[in-house]
């Protein structure tokens, strides 16, 4: 072969290489960015660190010759695939194409998408899923599905064992929006939607007419279903959003989340002691603690519109990423109910399978009482806390700021259910209920005979609370560890992780347990 022949092949390998790149064409990646939205190769340059792409796959072609596949030629099958960098650390990727035939999944896209999982599970690398797509490719048929369903397998094949990141930047529909909800995070774009059966179908079924917005948008399913993590405005803002949360964890289930940048500073915080109301009934924002206990007061929520009675999220404690768990007062006064604490429950799992520590900050009156409730399976989801925070073997270090009653100071993190460390403020109350409650149970009697009921009543309640619901009952029990001025909580959480970094917690042999449903 002549030097000439050879430079022939590389011109024409460049020709096609660059036809491939350019998607659907000019006219169709002018029509993406006219909508406000970035093509699937943008979406990767901003991800990823500059210059580090290497696509894998450009060439792959459909073997369908059914319904005139046999005459289409989708570039690229619809999706770009390979591997980069973001922050230097290695992820692989896979970004839909709506471009090319609507960004359709036939079978060689979805074969492409799971190759890349699958470099993904054996480099230890996380994944990161970009979709914008009109859902499966209906000229292949049957193929189609088979492509979801292997996508699907391979979702649970990584879980727990690389992170899965979904950004949605389009549409998402049918069975393609279930490979995001085998992934740990939902990113969303307000330009997105994701439902499994849309408007028309809906109105065709069930009477009932809905917008796109409103049944699969991104705030409908940031406050009401709870299907996504995070609510971007746009496709740059979805991507940012993927890249901090990537800083916070470890490559893979093996590996420790790194330590980034650390603020070693933990001299006492006298503001701490201000931001709690000493009334228990008082409202207050819990993300005020957090941000005073993580460096730099950089605190990224997850869920920050769902289930709003608790807040989880991720933080660092001198430079070690941290998963906060916390209930918030303000927001029906930090009970516990079904979406809470299936959020919860979630959030602590995923950290569990990462080697991400939990701090948990407690103050819970107990879980919503009522029919709807209860009704709705408070039992069950309920006790995901319970299952999910005893089956932890990371560091789990809990803070009681103020009420903790019944099963829900149970569920928080207790001492009883795996806490390492126990810390309480002064101004903990811990107890079976509230003093008010249990007054009017244990000294009913006493109550009913008195001269003056309200004022034996009030003497009663002032009586209990004296005796059982202050932190020294539960330290005299062992069940906290010390009571700390507030002021030196995050010393003491530091201190507390440093002394835990090399935990190691045996559990049975078994294959694994049974999450109650």
């Amino acid at each position: 072969m002549t030097a000439k022949d050879m430079a022939e092949l590389v011109a024409e390998l460049a020709e096609k290489r660059a036809t491939t790149q350019l998607g659907g064409g000019t006219a169709r990646l002018e029509k993406q960015r006219a909508g406000g939205k970035r093509t699937a190769r943008e979406r990767l340059d901003i991800l990823l660190d500059e210059g580090s792409f290497q696509e894998v796959g450009i060439f792959r072609k459909n073997r369908t010759v059914t319904f005139g596949m046999d005459k289409a030629d989708p570039p690229a099958e619809g999706v770009v695939t390979g591997a980069g960098t973001v922050r230097g650390r290695p992820v692989n990727v896979a970004s839909q194409d709506f471009t090319v035939m609507g960004g359709s999944a036939g079978e060689m896209h979805s074969v492409k998408v799971v190759a890349m999982m699958e470099a993904a599970l054996q480099n230890g690398n996380p994944f990161v899923f970009i979709n914008d797509s009109g859902g499966a490719r209906v000229q292949e048929g049957i193929d189609s599905l088979s492509g979801y369903g292997m996508v699907f397998y391979a979702n649970v094949k990584l879980s727990g064992v690389v992170p899965q990141i979904s950004v949605i930047c389009g549409p998402c529909a049918g069975g393609a929006a279930y490979s995001p909800a085998l992934t740990d995070f939902i990113i969303q774009t307000r330009k997105a939607y994701m439902f499994i059966t849309g408007p028309n179908v809906i109105k065709q079924v069930t009477g009932e007419d809905v917008t796109q917005e409103a049944l699969g948008g991104a705030d409908a399913h940031m406050q009401k279903s709870g299907v996504i993590h995070f609510v971007a405005d746009d496709d740059d803002q979805a991507l940012l959003i993927a890249q901090k949360l990537l800083s916070f964890l470890p490559q893979n289930n093996s590996e420790e989340p790194p330590i980034v940048d650390p603020d070693m500073n933990v001299e006492p915080d006298l503001s701490l002691r201000d931001l709690v109301p000493l009334q228990a009934t008082k409202g207050y924002d819990v993300r005020d603690v957090i941000r005073k206990l993580v460096d730099r007061e950089d605190f990224l929520e997850v869920h920050a519109q769902y289930a709003m009675n608790i807040v989880v999220g991720f933080g660092r404690i001198c430079g070690r990423t941290v998963g906060f768990v916390a209930n918030q007062p303000s927001v029906m006064a930090g009970v516990l109910d079904i979406n809470s604490s299936d959020k919860g429950s979630r959030f602590v799992r995923f950290c569990d399978s990462f080697n991400i520590p939990i701090v948990t900050l407690v103050d819970v009156p107990g879980f919503l009482p009522g029919v709807s409730q209860e009704h709705g399976g408070i039992i069950r989801h309920g006790a995901k806390m319970l299952f999910a925070y005893s089956a932890c073997t990371v560091p789990l270090i809990t803070v009681t700021l103020r009420k903790a009653y019944g099963g829900a100071y149970l569920a928080m993190a207790s001492r009883d259910l795996g806490a390492d460390a126990a810390f309480a403020w002064p101004t903990a109350e811990i107890a079976v209920m509230g003093a008010e409650g249990a007054a009017a149970v244990v000294f009913a009697r006493e109550i009913k005979e008195a001269e003056d009921p309200d004022a034996k009543r009030l003497e009663m309640i002032e009586s209990y609370r004296d005796t059982f619901a202050t932190p020294f009952m539960a330290a005299s029990r062992g069940l906290v560890d010390d009571i700390i001025d507030p002021a030196d909580t995050r010393a003491k959480v530091a201190f507390a992780l440093e002394q835990l970094a090399g935990k190691r917690k045996i559990r049975p042999a078994k294959k694994h347990g049974v999450f109650p449903s």
